[in-house]
């Protein structure tokens, strides 16, 4: 019976593997591949998953040999085990665990817009929840008395003069109290009303020398140009305007010493008329840490409140946020964690913190006694637990003020707060 091409074939494969099994064996040590077994393994899955394909052989009628385990694909080496990690290009999902609270932060406030109205005039749309912020200010303030409220230069005019020389007393303790703290500025004030000759009035400065002038006003800040400036302005007064102050800004201002925020303050205090918004170091400070306005210069302050501000709130802004800034707001040490405004978060400025440790504030209880040769000034300390400052009492009942008084005063750190020194 004839044999088949295939039998043929298949028999020269059985006797070629068997002939080369060692040498194929040996090989595979070698090179660092399976061994002919292995291979034969291989060839023989390979042969059953591809039928078409011939299977390797010697070299005869099969032609050139297929190098054994060159179709054997490379282990694959676990990557954990190897010690490497894989990481996806996704990010991971964040857990739950990872979540910070944080404190919720305040809202920016918007700052005044301007508009076109109806008849093509600009109008200024105000910040957003201003009279929240004003109406709780106002709240704070009546809390907490500051200097100003007792001591400001609107109070310290003798109530027994005259309504000129009341007037003339108002403007004079606006020149005192630039760069001076109240209660010194009230010092001062007390040592003219009692030293002048003739009283506190124009006369009496006019006939006071320069010399004696400085020596009465020397606790107060930049006292030689202040002395200066009010000889020469009581000139003026006499020469110019009849012995009375000036009853418009102009005439304020060209006074030697009276710049704007003065002459505001003077013509609300002295005449009544509110004609503009007196801007200090509180006002245009505190108003852009709520975020009113971003200006530099007071003056730029005053212009951007008078566009919005309700004309009826020009003369009470000054006095709100200068015992606010006194007492809570201050420039150095601000008191936030006091502060209802940044409770409610109202304040884009507020500082995170707890609230200022309370300090152990002084009564000064000063007398002034008259005596033959002399005036003798007895202070006696006594430690009280405030909250508004330090309180000063002056008993005069005759005589010069010393000028130790100021001095008492002046030299007690931190002062806040006192009554009024017409006491």
């Amino acid at each position: 019976m004839r044999t088949s091409r295939v039998s043929q074939e298949t028999a020269r494969i059985a006797d070629a593997l068997s002939s080369s099994k060692l040498k194929e064996t040996r090989r595979s040590i070698v090179n660092g591949l399976p061994s002919s077994d292995d291979a034969l393994d291989a060839t023989e899955g390979a042969g059953k998953r591809d039928a078409p394909s011939a299977p390797p052989s010697t070299a005869g009628s099969l032609g050139k040999r297929k190098r054994v385990g060159a179709s054997i694909s490379t282990p694959k080496v676990n990557d954990e085990k190897a010690g490497f990690v894989r990481r996806s290009s996704r990010k991971a999902p964040k857990l739950e665990s990872d979540d910070i609270k944080r404190e919720i932060k305040p809202k920016a406030v918007r700052p005044p817009k301007r508009i076109n109205g109806p008849n093509g005039a600009l109008i200024v749309d105000p910040p957003s929840n201003w009279e929240k912020v004003y109406d709780i200010t106002a709240a704070m303030r009546k809390r907490v008395l500051a200097p100003v409220d007792t001591m400001g230069c609107e109070n310290l005019a003798e109530e027994t003069r005259s309504p000129r020389d009341r007037r003339l007393q108002t403007l004079v303790a606006l020149m005192l109290s630039s760069q001076t703290k109240d209660t010194v500025t009230a010092v001062a004030m007390k040592n003219l009303q009692g030293s002048l000759p003739g009283g506190f009035c124009l006369e009496g400065l006019l006939e006071v020398e320069p010399e004696e002038l400085n020596l009465l006003i020397g606790k107060v800040g930049f006292h030689n140009n202040k002395t200066k400036f009010i000889k020469a302005a009581a000139v003026i007064l006499r020469d110019q305007f009849g012995g009375e102050i000036p009853d418009t800004i102009e005439g304020l201002i060209s006074l030697p010493g009276v710049g704007p925020k003065m002459a505001y303050l003077c013509m609300s205090a002295a005449w009544g008329r509110d004609e503009g918004i007196g801007v200090d170091v509180h006002v245009h400070r505190i108003t852009n840490l709520w975020g009113w306005h971003k200006t530099s210069t007071p003056e730029q302050t005053r212009a951007e409140l008078e566009a919005w501000l309700p004309r009826e709130k020009w003369h009470a802004i000054n006095h709100l946020l200068v015992g606010f800034g006194q007492t809570i707001c201050l420039p150095i040490g601000r008191r936030c964690g006091e502060c209802d405004l940044a409770k409610e978060k109202l304040c884009p400025s507020a500082a995170a913190g707890s609230p200022a440790k309370r300090r152990v504030k002084k009564e000064i209880v000063i007398k002034v006694d008259a005596l033959e040769d002399g005036v003798v000034v007895k202070a006696e300390d006594v430690v009280v637990q405030e909250d508004v400052g330090i309180k000063v009492e002056m008993e005069v009942e005759t005589g010069l003020v010393h000028d130790g008084l100021a001095e008492d005063v002046q030299s007690t750190p931190g002062a806040d707060a006192a009554p009024s020194a017409r006491e």
